[in-house]
Protein backbone atom coordinates (compact mmCIF):
# COMPACT_ATOMS: atom_id res chain seq x y z
CA UNK A 1 0.00 0.00 0.00
CA UNK A 2 1.26 3.44 -0.88
CA UNK A 3 0.26 6.55 1.32
CA UNK A 4 0.58 10.12 -0.03
CA UNK A 5 1.44 12.75 2.56
CA UNK A 6 0.74 16.10 1.65
CA UNK A 7 1.98 18.91 3.31
CA UNK A 8 0.37 22.23 4.19
CA UNK A 9 2.42 25.02 4.58
CA UNK A 10 1.38 28.16 5.90
CA UNK A 11 1.88 31.28 3.50
CA UNK A 12 4.54 33.55 4.73
CA UNK A 13 3.02 36.74 6.62
CA UNK A 14 3.72 39.82 4.48
CA UNK A 15 6.93 41.81 5.27
CA UNK A 16 5.24 44.37 8.07
CA UNK A 17 3.36 41.88 9.72
CA UNK A 18 5.32 39.11 11.27
CA UNK A 19 6.51 40.83 14.19
CA UNK A 20 2.93 41.85 14.91
CA UNK A 21 1.50 38.27 14.45
CA UNK A 22 4.19 36.76 16.80
CA UNK A 23 3.00 39.41 19.60
CA UNK A 24 -0.30 38.02 19.53
CA UNK A 25 0.62 34.71 19.16
CA UNK A 26 3.42 35.06 22.21
CA UNK A 27 0.36 36.36 24.43
CA UNK A 28 -1.94 33.66 23.77
CA UNK A 29 0.35 31.00 24.30
CA UNK A 30 0.24 32.43 27.94
CA UNK A 31 3.43 34.70 27.86
CA UNK A 32 3.04 36.99 30.55
CA UNK A 33 5.05 40.03 28.76
CA UNK A 34 6.17 40.30 24.75
CA UNK A 35 7.69 43.22 23.32
CA UNK A 36 9.08 44.38 19.77
CA UNK A 37 12.79 44.26 19.57
CA UNK A 38 15.11 46.11 17.32
CA UNK A 39 17.29 43.26 16.65
CA UNK A 40 19.92 45.84 15.12
CA UNK A 41 20.74 47.23 18.30
CA UNK A 42 21.92 43.58 20.11
CA UNK A 43 25.66 43.43 20.95
CA UNK A 44 27.25 39.89 21.29
CA UNK A 45 29.65 40.68 24.55
CA UNK A 46 32.45 38.22 24.83
CA UNK A 47 32.13 38.58 28.69
CA UNK A 48 28.75 37.01 28.68
CA UNK A 49 30.51 33.85 26.33
CA UNK A 50 33.09 33.96 28.82
CA UNK A 51 30.13 32.81 31.85
CA UNK A 52 29.14 30.40 29.24
CA UNK A 53 32.94 28.83 28.81
CA UNK A 54 33.09 29.24 33.13
CA UNK A 55 30.89 26.54 33.08
CA UNK A 56 28.04 27.88 35.33
CA UNK A 57 25.23 26.14 33.55
CA UNK A 58 27.39 22.62 33.07
CA UNK A 59 26.45 22.66 28.88
CA UNK A 60 29.35 24.52 27.51
CA UNK A 61 31.16 21.52 25.29
CA UNK A 62 28.21 19.35 25.99
CA UNK A 63 25.34 20.63 23.89
CA UNK A 64 25.08 21.50 19.80
CA UNK A 65 23.29 24.18 20.85
CA UNK A 66 25.92 26.05 23.05
CA UNK A 67 29.56 27.09 22.62
CA UNK A 68 31.73 26.12 21.14
CA UNK A 69 29.05 24.18 18.67
CA UNK A 70 27.48 26.67 18.63
CA UNK A 71 29.48 28.91 16.40
CA UNK A 72 32.42 31.65 17.78
CA UNK A 73 31.11 35.04 19.19
CA UNK A 74 31.82 36.37 15.97
CA UNK A 75 29.72 33.71 14.17
CA UNK A 76 26.99 34.29 16.47
CA UNK A 77 26.76 38.20 15.85
CA UNK A 78 27.01 37.85 12.38
CA UNK A 79 24.17 36.10 12.30
CA UNK A 80 22.46 38.41 14.41
CA UNK A 81 23.17 40.85 11.93
CA UNK A 82 21.15 38.93 9.48
CA UNK A 83 18.15 40.58 11.48
CA UNK A 84 16.67 43.97 12.25
CA UNK A 85 13.54 43.25 13.92
CA UNK A 86 11.94 40.82 16.48
CA UNK A 87 10.34 39.82 19.45
CA UNK A 88 11.45 39.38 23.47
CA UNK A 89 8.86 37.18 25.64
CA UNK A 90 8.56 36.59 29.18
CA UNK A 91 7.41 34.13 31.54
CA UNK A 92 7.13 35.33 35.20
CA UNK A 93 7.13 32.84 38.13
CA UNK A 94 5.96 33.90 41.41
CA UNK A 95 7.76 31.55 43.85
CA UNK A 96 6.81 30.67 47.53
CA UNK A 97 10.23 31.30 48.90
CA UNK A 98 13.92 32.13 47.47
CA UNK A 99 14.64 28.39 47.72
CA UNK A 100 11.27 27.42 45.86
CA UNK A 101 12.94 25.10 43.61
CA UNK A 102 10.47 23.36 42.49
CA UNK A 103 8.82 26.46 40.94
CA UNK A 104 11.67 27.67 39.36
CA UNK A 105 11.87 24.06 37.66
CA UNK A 106 8.24 24.31 36.64
CA UNK A 107 8.10 27.82 35.56
CA UNK A 108 11.66 27.21 33.51
CA UNK A 109 9.79 24.12 31.98
CA UNK A 110 6.77 26.44 31.14
CA UNK A 111 8.32 29.00 29.58
CA UNK A 112 10.42 26.50 27.05
CA UNK A 113 7.43 24.83 26.31
CA UNK A 114 6.05 28.23 25.21
CA UNK A 115 8.74 28.90 23.30
CA UNK A 116 8.76 26.43 21.92
CA UNK A 117 5.70 26.69 20.22
CA UNK A 118 6.13 30.02 19.30
CA UNK A 119 9.42 29.21 17.45
CA UNK A 120 7.92 26.25 15.58
CA UNK A 121 4.78 28.97 14.48
CA UNK A 122 7.45 31.59 13.49
CA UNK A 123 9.15 29.27 11.25
CA UNK A 124 5.69 29.02 9.94
CA UNK A 125 4.87 32.16 9.67
CA UNK A 126 8.20 33.64 8.61
CA UNK A 127 10.36 32.82 5.71
CA UNK A 128 13.74 33.21 7.92
CA UNK A 129 13.82 33.78 11.86
CA UNK A 130 16.76 32.98 14.22
CA UNK A 131 14.73 32.13 17.74
CA UNK A 132 17.07 32.19 20.81
CA UNK A 133 15.42 30.76 24.31
CA UNK A 134 16.42 30.78 27.82
CA UNK A 135 18.91 27.99 28.85
CA UNK A 136 20.69 24.82 26.26
CA UNK A 137 18.04 23.45 24.26
CA UNK A 138 16.14 20.48 25.84
CA UNK A 139 14.52 18.99 22.59
CA UNK A 140 16.53 15.64 23.24
CA UNK A 141 16.79 14.17 26.57
CA UNK A 142 20.53 14.10 26.04
CA UNK A 143 21.85 15.73 23.37
CA UNK A 144 24.35 13.56 20.31
CA UNK A 145 27.26 16.20 20.67
CA UNK A 146 29.89 15.28 19.81
CA UNK A 147 29.51 12.00 18.38
CA UNK A 148 26.94 12.69 15.84
CA UNK A 149 25.39 15.20 14.09
CA UNK A 150 22.28 17.47 15.72
CA UNK A 151 18.54 15.16 15.29
CA UNK A 152 16.98 18.34 14.51
CA UNK A 153 18.91 20.68 13.30
CA UNK A 154 16.02 23.20 12.05
CA UNK A 155 14.34 22.62 15.31
CA UNK A 156 17.42 23.44 17.90
CA UNK A 157 17.52 26.42 19.85
CA UNK A 158 20.47 27.91 21.48
CA UNK A 159 20.09 30.54 24.13
CA UNK A 160 20.49 34.31 24.24
CA UNK A 161 23.78 33.70 26.60
CA UNK A 162 25.23 31.61 23.79
CA UNK A 163 24.79 33.73 21.45
CA UNK A 164 26.88 36.81 23.52
CA UNK A 165 24.09 38.70 24.50
CA UNK A 166 23.08 40.32 28.05
CA UNK A 167 19.76 39.07 29.06
CA UNK A 168 19.21 42.41 30.81
CA UNK A 169 20.11 44.22 28.51
CA UNK A 170 18.25 42.78 25.85
CA UNK A 171 15.03 43.48 28.45
CA UNK A 172 16.03 46.92 28.58
CA UNK A 173 15.76 47.68 24.65
CA UNK A 174 12.63 45.77 24.33
CA UNK A 175 11.45 48.10 27.44
CA UNK A 176 10.19 45.04 29.64
CA UNK A 177 11.57 44.75 33.29
CA UNK A 178 14.38 41.89 33.66
CA UNK A 179 13.10 41.84 37.42
CA UNK A 180 9.74 42.09 38.26
CA UNK A 181 9.64 42.36 42.53
CA UNK A 182 10.39 40.22 45.51
CA UNK A 183 9.09 36.36 45.32
CA UNK A 184 9.98 36.49 41.03
CA UNK A 185 11.93 34.84 38.91
CA UNK A 186 11.29 35.58 34.97
CA UNK A 187 12.86 33.62 32.14
CA UNK A 188 13.37 35.94 29.12
CA UNK A 189 13.81 34.72 25.44
CA UNK A 190 13.34 35.92 21.58
CA UNK A 191 12.66 35.45 18.06
CA UNK A 192 14.59 37.61 15.72
CA UNK A 193 13.27 38.38 12.36
CA UNK A 194 14.20 40.57 8.86
CA UNK A 195 11.09 42.80 9.51
CA UNK A 196 12.27 46.35 11.91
Amino acid sequence: MIIHIIMVRMPFVKEGRAVEKLLQLALELGFDHAARLDASCLRALPEVREMCASGRCRRYGESWSCPPACGTIEECETRMRAYTGGVLVQTTAHLEDDFDMEGMNRAQELHKKRFFDLARQARLLCSDVLPLTAGSCTICRACTYPNKPCRFPHKMLSSMEAYGLLVSEVCNLAGLAYYYGPGTLTYSACILTKEG
